[in-house]
């Protein structure tokens, strides 16, 4: 699993208002797009990014179709869960080979 770069340049508040401003002036643009162009570089953010978080609002807005930020955040938190567990029942598999083998040479000697 490939892991993306997290780093939170941004503030919560810098991102909506960015936001609001690509929602707000859409319509001034010949496609969003042109107006993600065009806000881009005023909040000093790649166009990707910028998309990234328009794309993002809109799927919380249930404009947009995909999972939302709460969705994503509780699937995070469920293969966080699960890997866990994955490693949790890998040492309780080795634990217990180990006592088998433990109660199989006590058994076999005299």
């Amino acid at each position: 699993m490939e892991k993306r770069k997290t780093s939170n340049r941004y503030s919560p508040e810098v991102r909506e208002r960015a936001v609001r401003m690509v929602l707000d002036q859409a319509k001034e643009h010949a496609s969003q797009w042109e107006a993600i162009a065009s806000i881009a570089p005023k909040i000093g953010c790649t166009v990707e990014t910028l998309r990234g978080w328009v794309r993002q609002t809109e799927r919380d807005r249930g404009l947009r179709a995909g999972p939302t930020s709460e969705e994503q955040a509780r699937i995070k938190a469920l293969e966080r869960e699960n890997r866990e567990l994955r490693q949790a029942n890998e040492i309780l598999r080795k634990a217990s080979a180990y006592f088998a083998m433990a109660e199989l040479d006590r058994r076999s000697k005299p």
